[in-house]
């Protein structure tokens, strides 16, 4: 015959972290706001008129260019602080 052990839980779990809440806030309402809408637009018909390749993405670049780029290339790449850098 087998002991049962009492289960213990994390008070925590599945709450996530309190910073997990505000990221959550910010993103919302990066993703809403008119900017962010229409560089999505962009890049959503750009693919329907020229679909990438596997493994690529569209990129923006300078000059309001949107080309295709490997995935890992174009999600890789963060500038000082994290903010995102245009291919060139």
């Amino acid at each position: 015959m087998t002991k049962s052990v009492p289960q213990r839980r994390n008070k925590l779990a599945g709450k996530g972290k309190p910073s997990s809440a505000k990221k959550r806030a910010y993103d919302t309402k990066f993703s809403s706001s008119k900017a962010q809408k229409l560089k999505r637009a962009a890049t959503n018909k750009a693919n329907r008129l020229s679909p990438n390749k596997k493994s690529e993405d569209k990129s923006h670049a300078t000059g309001g260019r949107i080309i295709n780029e490997k995935r890992s290339r174009n999600r890789a790449r963060q500038g000082k602080g994290g903010g995102s850098t245009l291919k060139r």
